[in-house]
């Protein structure tokens, strides 16, 4: 297929609504990766509390980010996309708002009676529900306003604008974090999430697919159809291994600034080293790992990206360095990106009509699963074997079990409930 036809491929394989949606993703994704970046050292060094504590944080914070999408993308299906982007742009604007504030000199006498611990907590909560509405509205359009033919195409582009704002954010984070403080990144995403919403309102036209229009379910139907999911077995046993996969990917943004500003160099901009490595990566290399890969079954695709992303924290443990740190997670997004937009292909596959919202609010199940328990225990372990024993290795080789644990067992799932079941 030559240039021109793969330009008319673009034009004719997606709505307008489809590039919108994405757009708009890309700069929530800038507005969400610039403050995770800086927000275990933002916790720490400017709001006062351990690494554990940092880390129970963030755990809340990411767990109920990604657990309330499966809520968020049932009221999606039902209000309409532009609606729960709306919703979802108007909460985030003033969540990142005034979780930086907390870190303000400006608000220290609003701020100073009250137990800060609780105070972010309550911001973090209210943030993540705003951010519930973006992924199911996103990935609900993509699956709409996409042909058939295009549809894969389309979940590859979905995923490299995702790491274009991966990259962006993280970027744009450090300079603002150098010149200003930590606190001030969280005025940058409020503001990028504030610009999204004008866009949502200006631009966005609700799209759906055609299945979808020939069932028109209840929000009692709807809620119901939760229960339905969560008591479907086998689904939820490969969704239970994929958690043990994104464990390993979000400590990237546990132990990766902490390991860096402590051991290595308190001014590295540790921001640029991981999202250059990692969405940089995908950037480059995505759409063309999504041609090489595309006639991979699904099953082998996604077990062939958790054995090499589970490499990455065996290469720092190696040589713990900035060129080994840069190498792992680079490693780590090639097996991220065979593996991650056939994922969500086959959630919208499986996904029953007027439903496409509530199963793709289930596909980050497996991340809500790993934040609430990933992030707490990375942070732990940091604060028991880095700050106390400066034993840094016993963290990156439990890491490295973590992610051969997460391959053993998708290889038995494959074997014994994907195989016995063609």
């Amino acid at each position: 297929m030559n240039l021109s036809q793969e330009i008319q491929k673009l034009k004719s394989g997606f709505k307008s609504s489809f590039w919108v949606a994405n757009s708009m993703e890309l700069f929530e994704r800038l507005a969400y990766y610039g403050q995770q970046i800086v927000f275990m050292v933002y916790m720490r060094d400017k709001l006062g509390f351990t690494e554990s504590e940092a880390g129970q944080l963030s755990g809340i914070f990411g767990g109920v980010l990604y657990l309330l999408p499966i809520l968020g993308g049932t009221l999606a299906d039902k209000w309409g996309f532009r609606k729960a982007f709306h919703v979802a742009f108007s909460i985030l604007a003033l969540g990142y708002f005034l979780i930086g504030s907390v870190g303000m000199s400006a608000f220290s006498g609003i701020y100073g009676g009250f137990d800060h611990f609780w105070l972010v907590m309550i911001f973090l909560l209210l943030t993540a529900f705003g951010g519930s509405f973006i992924k199911p509205s996103v990935l609900g359009t993509v699956a709409a306003a996409s042909t058939e033919d295009s549809k894969s195409l389309g979940y590859a582009i979905y995923y490299w604008l995702v790491n274009v704002g991966a990259m962006l954010g993280p970027t744009i984070a450090y300079f603002v974090r150098d010149s200003f403080g930590n606190e001030f990144v969280y005025l940058v995403s409020s503001i990028s999430c504030l610009a999204m919403l004008i866009v949502n309102l200006v631009m966005y036209k609700d799209v759906r697919s055609e299945k979808d229009e020939v069932v028109v379910e209840s929000l009692g139907k709807k809620i119901q159809n939760l229960f339905v999911v969560l008591a479907n077995f086998k689904f939820m046993i490969f969704l239970l291994i994929y958690s043990l996969y994104w464990i390993i990917f979000w400590q990237e943004f546990i132990i990766v600034p902490y390991y860096i500003t402590d051991f290595i160099s308190r001014s590295a901009p540790y921001e640029i080293y991981q999202s250059w490595a990692g969405a940089g990566a995908i950037i480059l290399l995505q759409i063309p790992l999504n041609r090489l890969t595309k006639k991979l079954p699904t099953h082998s695709a996604i077990l062939t990206g958790f054995a090499i992303s589970s490499l990455i924290w065996l290469i720092i443990a190696i040589h713990p360095s900035i060129p080994a740190i840069v190498a792992g997670v680079a490693t780590f997004s090639i097996g991220e990106m065979i593996q991650a937009p056939r994922y969500y292909e086959y959630i919208s596959e499986i996904a029953p009509p007027g439903q496409q919202g509530l199963y793709q609010g289930y596909a980050f199940l497996p991340i809500a699963i790993a934040r609430f328990a990933g992030d707490p225990f990375g942070g732990w372990l940091y604060e028991q074997f880095a700050t106390k024993t400066n034993n840094t290795n016993v963290i990156f080789m439990t890491m490295f079990g973590i992610g051969v644990a997460a391959t053993v067992l998708m290889f038995i799932y494959n074997k014994f409930a994907v195989e016995k079941s063609r």
